[in-house]
């Protein structure tokens, strides 16, 4: 089962060269649109930043790219469980559903305090994830980018002043 998902992997995730250009170099093309400290009770989670061509947010706009610092220790596990559980209050549906969970679940480290996941989503309909600017791999297609992207960015998201935040809105 392993080295199925392993060459599921390799045909989906796509590894090239060309893509893999070192992740610093391309958030330099790119201005910082808001940025967001998700707190939990007493805890805090991760701090995170989005990122466009000119500093400002609007839906549809690539590229972009989305960061999450993590402030504490998570197991790659927990973070594909919470995304399925964002994607079921968003009512997420798409039929690629837990395929791109299983993706994710393959393709996603175990994160400690002060690590950076990133996503950048491309002009080419491309997802790609980024462990402290290493490249771990891409999803293709239109609909997973924006599925993912929407956990944060969407209006029915489940952290509105976070999303406020991110999007460098003001509330009220």
């Amino acid at each position: 089962m392993r080295i199925l998902i392993i060459l599921l992997l390799n045909t989906v995730v796509g590894a090239t060269g060309a893509l893999a250009q070192d992740g610093a170099q391309r958030g330099a093309r790119l201005e910082k649109v808001g940025e967001a400290k998700l707190e939990v009770l007493f805890w805090s989670i991760y701090r995170s930043r989005l990122y466009s061509p000119d500093g400002t947010y609007e839906p549809g706009v690539r590229p972009l790219r989305l960061e999450i610092e993590y402030l504490r220790d998570i197991r790659s596990e927990d973070l594909v469980k919470r995304t399925g559980e964002e994607w079921e209050q968003l009512g997420v549906t798409d039929p690629a559903r837990e395929e791109w969970l299983a993706t994710l679940r393959a393709l996603w480290p175990d994160v400690s305090k002060n690590d950076v996941l990133a996503v950048e989503l491309d002009e080419d309909s491309r997802a790609t994830f980024f462990h402290n600017e290493r490249r771990l791999g891409s999803i293709e297609g239109p609909d997973f980018g924006q599925r993912f992207i929407d956990i944060w960015l969407s209006p029915d998201s489940s952290r509105p002043k976070l999303r406020l935040a991110l999007t460098g809105k003001r509330d009220g």
